[in-house]
């Protein structure tokens, strides 16, 4: 009986702490924190990438770390996952994303792309043509950051920058 009555306390314990957490009480609050959804559309991704590539799993870390369920498909040929989404030659970068009707290209930051899904702009995606040092994905140990611009790619492939990152020149 006694067994049995641990048992029982054991499992009401736990589902109380669920529901705090659930709740945003509790020390795992920040972890719910995590946003699983922007304006409604859920956050998954679809990273395309060659399966030997180091900085391309570090980028899909940082989608992973942000909320994103992500789908990675290895591929040795990135040409034509890039030509049938709408990526410019010139803004070719090592792995290739969508996400909510975007294509994101290169070690875009997840700021940008939550303030993408949030404005949802008349456009084909971001692009960080590329890989610039300190990007995400790009970490250097010597802490090294370049300038970059991430630019915004539009209907008729035009660009336009959408924010820049790094120290000013």
């Amino acid at each position: 009986m006694r067994i049995k009555f641990r048992m029982l306390a054991v499992v009401l314990l736990g589902a109380s702490v669920g529901a705090a957490v659930a709740y945003g009480m509790g020390p795992a609050a920040s972890a719910s924190a995590i946003p699983n959804e922007i304006q409604g559309q859920s956050l998954q991704a679809v990273v395309y990438k060659s399966p030997t590539c180091g900085c391309c799993e570090v980028w899909v870390k940082h989608l992973r770390d942000a909320g994103f369920g992500v789908t990675v498909r290895d591929t040795h040929n990135m040409s034509p996952v890039k030509q049938k989404l709408g990526v410019p030659a010139r803004m070719a970068s090592c792995h290739t994303a969508q996400i909510g009707g975007y294509f994101i290209e290169g070690h875009v930051p997840m700021a940008d792309i939550q303030r993408l899904l949030k404005e949802r702009p008349k456009a084909l995606g971001l692009a960080v043509p590329g890989m610039p040092a300190g990007s995400p994905g790009m970490e250097q140990p010597s802490g090294k950051v370049d300038r970059y611009d991430v630019l915004l790619v539009t209907a008729d492939g035009g660009t336009k920058v959408f924010s820049s990152h790094g120290p000013r020149k």
